[in-house]
């Protein structure tokens, strides 16, 4: 028999198998054995994350008479003809290329007839988000009044594309990305069933560059088994992924931040001639910038999806570097791997970017009180200065009590800060005035408590976004949503894709779709409190109740609930 990828030869044939979905397994299982399963599933999430395995796995389960805790025999003729693809009850069906109302209308058509062989007959529709408008009309009948003994199952990684009639029609499970400690267990268990041996190093490069789907990884680690002649190493786990070492890249940082432009050409230009990839590299900068700053903040959750291969020179770099040095840093590098998607001279677009980015200057730059010591000729200077300094006191002191007269040193007007300054966030106080003109707490609340849902419509770099937001206001046609740092609230503001998504999904929850407005959540007081001003009290439901509680006495609960909560948010019911 011809060779089989890994990915095939392990794919998972029973629930338990499914690696990193033990909630969905759960779920599936408890609702073969109570016979509570229903006529519609809808399997969301990344690729190779085990949505096309459940499906059939289920299809299994729900045929097999001999099933035991959920779990199909996989011995009976019944789950050996699915596995095999033989049996004609259980119809596998790719809506890329089956995308047509005729080709639903005849899935429609045979659905009526009673199943042949197996007790159900099963529908996995597998990329179900590329069905025509008019296939979704035509599915939608069918889930309206399902056929007896008929289980659909849809299965997409694009869940937003989806008509709400069609999601609610249906039980929806979210395939999580797989973990990369998970994945590497699952590889680890694999090669020592075959009996072959491996670097951990190695299995851990791999996990990471799969980016949570179990299928990615196991592809990866079949194209370095062949490379390697049936043994992993490092070395051939970096040149099958493209992936550029951690010591390499804490290298070229390290001479970026110290200005050292030709040595950190110098490093890019090594860095290619050993074979790696341009756009590859990019990525694994972006990835690294990310983890110093996490590693700043929350060093356990870098150790986590590191899977503990931190080492020392990246401890030291990440107390050293600024933040708002990698803030700079990652907005350059995001900026240049969408650019190298266009030009087949991707060391050119390096080079720019290396000298980019030794250029860039930190907003605050600490000096070090060890730098200051450790120079004689400085300490000298700083005395003398601070010589001079006492001795101008003192004299101005003289002065002051010789004239009688009370001597004031005129203090420098303070220049407001222009609000279109390049790196800030624009903002369209009008458009905003408009939202709140018809803004009300109801429909604030209401767009709040769909919040978590529209969240879950997103795609996974949507969804980090969009994580750090929260709506602030909301009224009739427009929403105003609140970031908690100005540079996501600015790449949130140039991310059309982003903004459509939203309103598309917003209008299936809300049954309208309404204007979005992305502020720094830092500067909402200060534009609520001009609007109030601007535009008076008289039509403000929350300035009406701050003035009625100026008026009466409030418990100290609700004071402390008001500040806890904000007082726009808090209603006062009297017994």
């Amino acid at each position: 028999m011809s060779y089989q990828a890994l990915y095939r030869v392990w794919r998972p044939q029973v629930f338990d198998d499914l690696v990193g979905q033990e909630f969905i397994t759960k779920t599936l299982k408890n609702a073969l054995m109570t016979k509570q399963t229903t006529h519609a599933y809808l399997f969301t999430g990344p690729r190779g994350t085990g949505k096309t395995s459940a499906a059939k796995i289920f299809a299994k389960a729900i045929n097999c008479r001999y099933q035991k805790d959920g779990e199909p025999c996989n011995e009976c003729e019944t789950c050996q003809a699915i596995t095999a693809g033989r049996l004609n009850d259980v119809i596998e069906i790719d809506a890329a290329s089956n995308n047509g109302v005729e080709e639903i209308r005849d899935i429609r058509d045979k659905a009526k007839y009673a199943p042949t062989q197996a007790d159900y007959k099963v529908y996995i529709i597998d990329e179900v988000h590329m069905l025509s408008t008019g296939a979704f009309n035509a599915l939608l009948k069918t889930l309206e009044e399902p056929p007896a003994n008929v289980v659909f199952i849809l299965a997409t990684t694009e869940p937003h594309k989806i008509p709400t009639t069609i999601i609610s029609r249906t039980q929806r499970f979210d395939f999580k990305r797989i973990t990369p400690q998970a994945i590497l267990q699952r590889m680890e268990y694999i090669l020592q069933q075959k009996n072959l041996s491996y670097d951990e190093k190695a299995l851990k490069v791999i996990a990471k560059a799969a980016e949570g789907g179990m299928r990615d990884a196991l592809s990866i680690l079949d194209q370095v088994l062949s490379f390697g002649d049936n043994e992993v190493t490092m070395d051939n786990a970096l040149l099958v992924t493209g992936s550029v070492t951690r010591d390499n890249l804490t290298k070229f940082l390290h001479q970026v931040v110290a200005k050292d432009t030709s040595s950190a050409l110098a490093t890019i230009h090594d860095i290619l001639e050993d074979g790696k990839d341009a756009t590859r590299m990019i990525e694994d900068l972006i990835n690294y910038c990310r983890d110093l700053l996490l590693y700043q903040q929350a060093p356990q959750i870098v150790e986590e999806s590191e899977l503990g291969m931190l080492d020392d020179d990246f401890k030291q770099f990440a107390s050293e570097v600024d933040p708002e040095l990698l803030y700079q840093m990652i907005d350059i590098l995001n900026e240049q791997q969408e650019n190298m998607r266009f030009t087949s001279h991707e060391s050119v677009y390096l080079e720019v970017l290396t000298v980019k980015l030794s250029r860039l200057r930190s907003r605050e730059v600490p000096v070090a009180k060890a730098q200051i010591s450790s120079d004689p000729a400085t300490d000298a200077k700083v005395s003398q200065l601070q010589k001079q300094l006492n001795e101008l006191e003192k004299s101005f002191k003289e002065l002051q009590n010789s004239s009688g007269a009370k001597v004031t040193v005129a203090k420098p007007k303070k220049v407001a800060r222009p609000q279109s300054q390049t790196g800030e966030v624009k903002l369209n106080l009008s458009k905003i005035y408009e939202v709140l003109s018809q803004a009300s707490k109801s429909e604030l609340l209401q767009v709040r408590e769909l919040w978590g849902d529209l969240l879950n419509m997103l795609n996974v770099t949507q969804r980090a976004l969009m994580n750090v937001a929260q709506p602030v206001a909301a009224g009739k046609g427009g929403i105003v949503i609140g970031f908690e740092y100005d540079i996501l609230c600015q790449r949130a503001q140039a991310d059309q894709e982003l903004q459509d998504v939203l309103e598309n999904n917003l209008s299936r929850l809300l049954g309208e779709a309404p204007k979005l407005i992305f502020i720094p959540g830092n500067r909402w007081p200060e534009i609520r409190q001009r609007y109030l001003s601007e535009h008076g009290t008289a039509s403000n439901e929350a300035t009406k109740k701050e003035e009625v509680s100026k008026t009466q006495t409030v418990p100290p609960i609700v004071s402390k609930a008001q500040e806890l909560f904000g007082a726009d948010l808090i209603e006062i019911k009297n017994d």
